[in-house]
């Protein structure tokens, strides 16, 4: 099982869009050097949305190559389609990918029957471990903790990556399919309880920035010692926070730049950070040690 902080990594981008192969290359020794347990290749912070399926397998493919073992690679292959989602999985069982993520089918609004056969089509596809993503902020469908149940006898169905920031759902859906099932947090405000709680991990947006506290935070954590986690969390407490100040990718991708890790590309309908905005980000920065 994989454990511990998980990035989820931006896709950096140049100021046309393109992708940036080099910051990319850079970004993936930036995490191995800082102990990030494992990366999480072109979900919703590396703009899957606006990736096209050949550019989304090529950034998979890319970073498989690029961290060659060291770490676990995770691959965004979530989409409002089945068919869609079942061909971004091969992609990424053929680039190497130790597991895949699939966030419930966006706007669509699926009932739970409807996402049962969903996640069951895709594993029966696709014979790679699958993890489950429900994050019904940005999707507008909830998974709820019976459905959840219901996919974890599907052999290859793995874990889910449960970021309603719920904690009391994050222990139901442990007492319902056991510790042999990941269970990871998608909101990083509430990782350190969740995890805590008997969770396995947090697939993080704040550790594109603070890769190294995150993964001491983690380790604290899933080992029980709120004493020891919690300095450590309070550190990161602001960019928990305020990189949500407008949607995610954009406050992460704005920081990474600060921070002279990536250029300041992004890809429509998203833009970069507003003005009043980038105190408060370099704030947090500041306060977790990322920048002086």
């Amino acid at each position: 099982m994989i454990q511990g902080s998980q990035v989820a990594l931006v896709t950096p981008m140049l100021a046309d869009g393109s992708v940036d192969e080099r910051s990319l290359a850079e970004l993936i020794e930036f995490h191995i050097k800082n102990n990030t347990d494992a990366i999480v290749a072109v979900g919703t912070t590396g703009e899957s949305a606006t990736l096209n399926e050949t550019e989304h397998c090529h950034v998979v493919k890319r970073v498989v190559e690029l961290v060659a073992g060291r770490i676990p690679v995770i691959a965004g292959t979530g989409s409002n389609s089945t068919t869609e989602a079942i061909s971004l999985t091969r992609c990424a069982k053929q680039a190497g990918a130790d597991a895949c993520l699939l966030v419930t089918p966006y706007y669509n609004k699926p009932t739970q029957e409807g996402l049962y056969l969903h996640y069951k089509a895709v594993a029966e596809a696709v014979d790679i471990p699958l993890i489950l993503y429900n994050v019904p902020g940005r999707t507008a469908v909830d998974m709820l903790p019976e459905t959840v149940e219901r996919l974890a006898k599907i052999k290859n169905i793995v874990g889910i990556k449960e970021a309603t920031g719920d904690i009391d759902r994050a222990r139901d859906i442990l007492k319902r399919c056991g510790n042999d099932f990941a269970l990871y947090s998608g909101d990083d405000a509430t990782g350190m309880e969740f995890m805590l709680a008997g969770g396995h991990g947090v697939i993080s947006v704040t550790s594109n920035v603070a890769p190294a506290l995150m993964h001491q935070m983690c380790e604290l954590a899933i080992k029980g010692d709120k004493a020891a986690a919690e300095p450590v969390n309070n550190k990161l407490m602001a960019l928990h926070t305020d990189l949500f100040v407008e949607a995610n990718p954009i406050p992460v991708k704005w920081a990474l730049q600060e921070m002279n890790l990536i250029k300041d590309g992004i890809r429509l309908p998203l833009t970069v950070l507003s003005e009043q905005h980038h105190e408060t980000i370099r704030q947090a920065l500041r306060q977790a040690g990322a920048i002086n």
